[in-house]
């Protein structure tokens, strides 16, 4: 008789976790992926990333699945390339919150991820992707970052920190909505109350898994809540100050196979359980 999995659920990050800098998954990071599948385990996606940039990654993963994508806010079926569930950001709600930021610090340049399986990012004059390869269309004007349903809004500033800029914009937004901070040059107002955890709660009641069954991995303050739900949470060796103070252990950096390290240690002997 097989022993039991120690965690029959594995939730990635993507961006500084599960990939590495130039947007690849080591091929030790699949092989043992494919062990922990091949033992009975279920690896799930969670990542800020909009489901049309996810598509392409899950595809060398795996193809089919869910995937959390949005910060949680869209619930992806990656085999169907459907989206089962998502809550938009009201646009109205989210151009009144970045006029409060805008009060407090001057100009920021902002950027938004449309909501659907083809919707686009689109950013303003004066924003930067921080993230090259992400395929992203410039407007002319802010107001035409309205023009269909968002899931999310990405704030830059000239001269503030990431962590300054989002400690800025928590205090100005109020209940407006739930602001996040989700890697190097990336703060993002999302729907108030959504988290990465709201998402994978739901993601693993469809899989009939439950918190207990879980090991979560990442990088940024934006996983914190994803380590607070699943039962053990684990830090890259690149992750945030914060998150690391959320995390039950800290691993390698994610250019040193970090998630590959501690699933080893968990699925290195056919799905036996070593804690």
């Amino acid at each position: 008789m097989a022993a039991p999995l120690a965690y029959s659920l594995i939730a990635t990050d993507l961006d500084g976790t599960l990939l590495r800098g130039d947007d690849t998954v080591s091929d030790r990071s699949l092989a043992v992926l494919a062990a922990a599948v091949a033992a009975g385990a279920h690896h799930l996606v969670v990542t800020g990333r909009p489901a049309p940039r996810v598509k392409p990654l899950l595809d060398d993963l795996g193809g089919g699945g869910l995937a959390v994508c949005g910060q949680g806010a869209q619930l992806y079926d990656a085999g169907a390339d459907r989206i089962l569930w998502s809550v938009t950001l009201d646009r109205e709600l989210a151009e009144a919150a970045l006029g409060k930021i805008e009060a407090e610090i001057g100009q920021v340049y902002a950027a938004v991820d449309q909501d659907g399986v083809d919707g686009l990012t689109l950013i303003e004059p004066g924003y930067l992707m921080p993230h090259p390869t992400l395929p992203a269309v410039r407007v002319r004007r802010r107001d035409a970052l309205w023009a269909e349903p968002i899931s999310k809004v990405l704030l830059r500033h000239p001269d503030l920190t990431d962590d300054e800029l989002a400690a800025v914009a928590r205090d100005a937004v109020g209940p407006l909505a739930t602001v996040t901070m989700s890697g190097p040059g990336t703060v993002e107002l999302q729907p108030r109350g959504v988290t990465k955890a709201t998402g994978l709660a739901l993601a693993a009641e469809r899989l009939g898994m439950t918190a207990e069954n879980t090991i979560a991995f990442g990088d940024m303050p934006n996983d914190v809540p994803m380590f607070v739900w699943a039962a053990r949470g684990v830090a890259m060796g690149n992750a945030h100050p914060d998150l690391k103070s959320a995390a039950d252990e800290v691993t390698s950096s994610n250019e040193d196979d970090g998630v590959a390290v501690v699933l080893e240690r968990l699925f290195g002997d056919a799905g036996e359980v070593k804690l």
